[in-house]
């Protein structure tokens, strides 16, 4: 475990270079399971979802523990979880539902043992992205854009507590794939894997490991 890797040669392995879970939050349509699976892959680590991972637990759906149990009993489960995902496995990437970064006790956790970036997106393009899905219970109950707006307003001053922020527009996945590794290369001091045919034109003075 003492050997260090050598300055040249083949890209470190980014499960031994990101000391933590990176966990995304942001409200439904930020874009965390298609920026969390892209993320994943590009760095070679694995993507959970944490509804997935509720849902298989719990043996039912998330909108039945809802129904059943109420909200105070689902987010328990959820902060229980997340939890786990956050100690007991190795590092990975990990996509969070709306709601969880809420709790306190759920958003300690995630403080204390990962790493939170927050997928920011605008009202406009949450209500595209999220026009397009049906399954989406919140949603359907009344105006997309009131529910969404009213969420925004309650959410986004405790997501702006994630430890990094990452805008999430209408670009490519890819880019913001891109805007996540750099803030997350700028957080550790690492060096991460970058898509090679990314041009880098944002930011260049970043890039310092791009030269040969």
């Amino acid at each position: 475990m003492t050997a260090r890797l050598p300055p040249q040669g083949p890209q470190p392995d980014p499960s031994k270079i990101l000391p933590k879970t990176v966990v995304l939050v942001g409200l439904m349509g930020a874009g965390k399971s298609a920026i969390g699976r892209r993320l994943a892959a590009r760095l070679h680590l694995p993507f959970v979802d944490a509804d997935t991972e509720i849902e298989t637990a719990a043996g039912c759906t998330i909108a039945e523990i809802f129904a059943r149990d109420g909200e105070a009993v689902f987010r328990s489960v959820e902060r229980r979880i997340i939890t786990r995902l956050l100690t007991e496995q190795p590092v990975h990437i990990l996509a969070t539902g709306g709601g969880a970064f809420m709790d306190p006790e759920t958003r300690a956790a995630i403080r204390a043992h990962g790493l939170s970036v927050w997928l920011r997106a605008e009202l406009d393009v949450l209500l595209a992205r999220t026009a397009r899905r049906t399954h989406r219970p919140l949603l359907n109950a009344g105006d997309p854009k009131e529910i969404l707006s009213r969420l925004m307003t309650a959410r986004y001053p405790v997501y702006a507590e994630a430890d990094l922020t990452v805008i999430s527009d209408e670009r490519p996945p890819e880019a913001t794939v891109e805007q996540v590794i750099e803030a997350l290369e700028a957080h550790f001091g690492v060096a991460l894997p970058h898509s090679a045919h990314h041009h880098h034109h944002r930011h260049p003075a970043h890039h310092h490991h791009d030269k040969p």
